[in-house]
Parts: structure tokens; sequence; C-alpha cells
């Protein structure tokens, strides 16, 4: 049955009692989808270092691009397995976590699956400033990436009610904490360089930043500049990792030195010539192919070839969000 399709069954639904936090704890360790509470509005949760479990959250929430989605971690020790603190992000953390901020710093190789980090070698972290969220982040032991628990493009969640009108039957369970505490999204600050950027203002106001900083914070660059940036948290403009080599679409035939990306166990004229071969899904599963994408695009640059091509796709469902990450990978550079 599709991803996306009704089960028969609903969505369960529990108390954010103690089962209720350790039975969505075992739910997101076995790879499954949980909408938590956070202070602001309900997150759909999943295992962040699990591509499969990002892929499956990308298509319940039917979202158009790969964008980097936040690691959620219960406090900045556990923050510190997930990316690297230099001095500055390490004061940020220190005084204002758990609450509406998140740093973005250089990623612990492993700690976060490359789908949910857009492909980007830096990861966006935040320890939430709501209880239960945090107890069943540290019950799970692991990263969890948690955007809005709803259809893209829908009214955000503050309710399980909220959750199941659209998401009932598709996801694995909602932890029922009642009403958020509806506010403003998290503060994006971005600390992988020697200043400090406001990339999205938020909950965490500048002022008490900059008081901390002793300095006025940088902004993310205007126009075209801006554009052509990766974008390192959500919210920013899309344009992901990219291969060194250039990539070629819908391709229907091999050219000498070149790498296949393939889907579907298609095999263009030419293949047995290939200097690298990976196929994105042999079965012609989309959620497999998601979850696959950036690490094939990976060790297909690093295999030698002077090209990549990659073999046509399926736009439906989350083959629209492969296509468009694709493209932008063959976009001339």
């Amino acid at each position: 049955m599709s991803a996306l399709a009704k089960d028969e069954r609903n969505t369960l639904c529990l108390p954010a009692d103690a089962a209720g936090i350790a039975e969505a704890a075992r739910v997101l360790a076995a790879g499954g989808l949980v909408a938590l509470p956070t202070e602001t509005v309900y997150g759909l949760a999943c295992d962040a270092s699990n591509p499969r479990a990002v892929a499956r959250l990308y298509a319940a929430k039917g979202r158009p691009s790969f964008n980097p989605l936040i690691a959620h971690v219960p406090d900045f020790e556990a923050a510190k397995r997930v990316g690297h603190f230099n001095g500055t992000a390490a004061r940020l953390a220190e005084r204002f976590w758990p609450g509406p901020m998140t740093l973005v710093v250089p990623a612990v190789e492993g700690a976060v699956c490359d789908l949910a980090r857009a492909g980007l070698p830096s990861v966006a972290i935040r320890v939430p400033g709501h209880d239960v969220a945090r107890a069943v982040l540290a019950a799970v032991g692991r990263p969890v990436a948690a955007p809005s628990a709803n259809r893209s493009g829908h009214v955000s969640p503050t309710t399980p009610a909220h959750v199941l009108a659209d998401l009932d039957g598709i996801i694995d369970l909602v932890l029922d904490a009642g009403p958020c505490m509806v506010g403003v999204e998290s503060t994006i600050l971005d600390c992988t360089g020697e200043e400090v950027r406001l990339l999205r203002p938020g909950g965490l106001p500048r002022a008490a930043v900059e008081a901390l900083l002793g300095h006025p914070l940088m902004r993310r660059p205007a126009g075209r500049q801006a554009r052509e940036e990766a974008p390192l948290a959500p919210g920013m403009l899309a344009s992901h990792y990219a291969p060194a080599v250039p990539v070629r679409l819908n391709a229907v035939s091999v050219a000498p030195g070149e790498a296949v990306l393939g889907f579907g166990g298609v095999r263009p004229a030419g293949s047995e010539h290939a200097v690298a071969w990976l196929d994105l899904s042999p079965s012609g599963d989309l959620i497999e192919a998601a979850a696959n994408l950036f690490a094939h695009l990976r060790r297909l640059d690093e295999s030698g070839a002077r090209a990549i091509a990659v073999v046509p796709i399926p736009t439906e469902g989350l083959g629209e969000a492969i296509a468009d990450r694709l493209a932008r990978a063959a976009a001339p550079r």
C-alpha cells in the first residue's frame, strides 16, 4: 500500500503520560512518524538519523522539496553529539536553550542523515522548550526531525485534532498534550562562520542575542547573493548539495566516462561501460529513492566519473521533490 494511502486503522492518539512518551520513543526508534507537542505547534517527528524515516516524513507532508530539517535534541550535551560548537555557539546554547532558538553549526558526520540535512555539511539544531517533547527526545536517544505536523501549505496544527484532520491514517501516533501555546517559529542563527548571522527572526528577540554577543548580528545577504547560497535551515531558499561533476538528466544512453544514477532497474544503452552504477530503488519505490538520493549522488561524485547520467524518474508523489533536487544539481554553475 502507498505510504500516503489511508490505512483502515486510524492513527493512534495517546495521552502524554509516561506510557505515551515511552510508546512515542519506541515508534520513533522503529522508523515511525509521531506528532509531538512543542511550545509553538505540533511537530511531525521522525528519527533524523534514518533516511527512510525522513523520506516517509516528506511523503506524509507532501513537502515540495528537500529543505534541510531542524534536528531536535533534549539538551546541549545531546546537541554536541550532533554538531560542532565553537565558543560563541556554545555560549548561545548555554544561555538560550531550551527555547525558540535554532543554531546552524558544522555537522558531526553520521549523526543526522544527508536527506535531513539536504546534503549540507552543516546541521540545524534546537532544544525545544516543551517538557513532553524533551522527555520523548531523551527517551529515543537520537536526534529527531520535527517540522509542523500538517500537509504542506495547510495551517499549522496547535491541537491533536488539527493533526488528525490532515494526517489521520498516514502517520503512526499522535502524542496528546492538549493545545500548544501558539507562537512564532524559532530564531535561526548561523554559527558556521566567524560571525553569527541571523537567518530567520523568530521567538528569541534579536536584542537578547546581541546583548549576549556584545555586537549587532549580521543579516543574511539579500538579492542575488542570497539566492545563490545554499539554504542552511528551513525557510531558506532551496539550492542544496550539488556534485562537483556535471549532472545530465533523463538519460537514455550512457556516454564514455559517465556514472549512472538509476531507478527501477532501468539500464540505458551503454550502461555496461559506466564508470559506476547506483540505483536509487531497484523496485521503483520513490520513498526508497528519496532516502538514497544524497548518499548516491555523493558516491557517484567520488567515483572518478566525468559526469553523472540520471535515468528518467517519475514525478508523482516524492518523485516531484526528487526531480526538483536533481534539476538543481544539474543547473549550470
